[in-house]
């Protein structure tokens, strides 16, 4: 009896083998582990059903990928370079084939935000976002060593931050954008094959349909347009082969969200104003020396003021910091 049950179990095993050995090999393989990790974009807070629906789950579908999200909302660069560190998310690290990182915005829409819009709209000053894009440049360089050193053979796809805004804080908002994006290239050309950068911002440029209500996050047709980058991408780095979208649930937009919109709106209105306002009373004096607007003229005359840097002093209060 036993020698029959072994002989059993051996043509079972050599059946195994055989099979796993001929064209049915892929469904002997292990599935490629696809692992998410960032910000609110990746964890799909457009849309309410973001596990169903998100990117993610949509590239993971299409290529037959084991798919894990950690994504967080509100992360900024200096969140998930602790978030790497939490035990569960080492471990996917570890284990995965390719890793999709959606991080960057947070670090100037939960900055000083006013501030960033005011220095850009009045003043057309980016100082603010030059230096974020400095720190953010180290933060990615640590997050990538940190990753690395867990797994130095994952592909990591990095995905390049697009603008939702328009009106007044479109431009400011463009500006952040532009030089985060910078920073990645900068970050891929001074290291070769460290990663792939996905060109989301291109994908979602002014298609109003392609952002939720609260003019921040990808709507349900967003996330399919970054799905398609993140799977062109893989295809292009031989990391599937599959390039069109495969929505098992579709996405259902997330209503209610408009207060962010209005508020960012709002930002941008006041600042327009003051921007106008400051204009109008910097154009009373040219760098001319000794040329004086006949207003300011006037004024001055009356107040016994003797230059147009006393005249100025007068309405701007001297110091452009109070603007």
């Amino acid at each position: 009896m036993k020698k029959k049950l072994l002989s059993a179990v051996s043509v079972l095993l050599c059946a195994v083998m055989l099979f796993c050995t001929g064209s049915a090999a892929a469904f002997c393989a292990e599935k490629p582990r696809y692992v998410v990790l960032g910000d609110s974009i990746a964890y799909g807070s457009g849309l309410s059903n973001p596990n169903e629906a998100v990117y993610g789950k949509i590239v993971a579908d299409t290529n037959g990928f084991e798919y894990e999200n950690y994504a967080i909302p509100g992360s900024t660069t200096k969140n998930l370079l602790s978030r790497i560190e939490n035990e569960k998310v080492s471990a996917a690290i570890r284990a995965a084939d390719a890793i999709s990182i959606s991080i960057g915005g947070n670090n100037f829409l939960l900055g000083d935000l006013p501030g960033i819009l005011y220095d850009g709209i009045v003043k057309e000053d980016y100082s603010r976002i030059d230096a974020i894009k400095v720190s953010f440049y180290s933060d990615l360089d640590a997050i990538v060593g940190a990753i690395r050193a867990k797994n130095p053979d994952a592909a990591i796809l990095l995905q390049t931050i697009y603008n939702p805004q328009t009106g007044y804080v479109g431009e400011v908002y463009r500006q952040g954008a532009d030089r985060l994006n910078a920073a990645m290239h900068d970050y891929a050309a001074s290291n070769p094959g460290s990663i792939l950068i996905v060109e989301v911002a291109e994908s979602l440029q002014d298609h109003e349909s392609d952002f939720a209500e609260d003019k921040i996050h990808p709507s349900a047709a967003g996330n399919e347009k970054i799905a398609r980058a993140v799977l062109e991408t893989m295809a292009e780095n031989g990391l599937g082969s599959e390039t069109e979208p495969v929505v098992t649930v579709p996405g259902k937009d997330l209503r209610g969200t408009g207060m962010m919109a209005l508020t960012v709106d709002f930002y941008g209105v006041l600042f327009h104003f003051l921007s106008t306002v400051r204009g109008f009373f910097s154009s009373l004096f040219t760098k001319e020396a000794g040329y004086r607007h006949p207003f300011v003229s006037k004024i001055t005359e009356t107040r016994g003021l003797d230059s147009a840097s006393d005249s100025k002093r007068l309405f701007l209060n001297a110091d452009d910091s109070h603007w």
